[in-house]
């Protein structure tokens, strides 16, 4: 089932602006989401960029949202539990949380926003990988959505 995720920060396909990335504030965009299914018992997200040199870099995951969930505020805190129990994952820049856009200068990079609806909790500790997190909801998704944005630096 496709899950409509998006952000009042940037149009899917659009470029994500200044304020979200490492060039500005380094703060995680607004997201919202809508067509849950009903199964939906967690939401899971992975942000992530596909065009880094070393290969997919991560920037963001988050686990356990609560099932009624329907975004997630601007500027989420760096820390290991948020938002009524979601607990956040290491990234590639090896911290807890969301860390922005940063790009080698060049060609306009793409971020993908992953949404997932699961029909569990994960259970994972705080400080989870990508990987981690991917082996947990294998079997267990019932929904997802996605929204792209990019991003270059000047």
């Amino acid at each position: 089932m496709t899950i409509q995720i998006k952000s009042t920060a940037f149009a899917d396909g659009e470029s994500i602006p200044q304020k979200y990335t490492c060039d500005g504030e380094d703060v995680s965009p607004p997201l919202s989401w809508e067509n849950a299914p009903d199964r939906t018992k967690s939401f899971a997200l992975i942000c992530d960029d596909p065009d880094a040199p070393s290969g997919t870099w991560v920037h963001w995951v988050i686990y356990d949202l609560q099932p009624t969930a329907t975004q997630l505020p601007e500027a989420v805190p760096a820390d290991e539990e948020v938002l009524n129990g979601a607990k956040q994952g290491r990234n590639d820049f090896s911290r807890i949380g969301y860390g922005g856009p940063c790009p080698p200068k060049g060609n306009a990079h793409r971020y993908y926003f992953k949404l997932y609806a699961i029909d569990s909790l994960l259970n994972l500790r705080a400080g989870a990988t990508k990987g981690d997190m991917e082996n947990a909801i294998k079997g267990h998704i019932v929904g997802e959505g996605r929204l792209m944005g990019t991003y270059k630096r000047k």
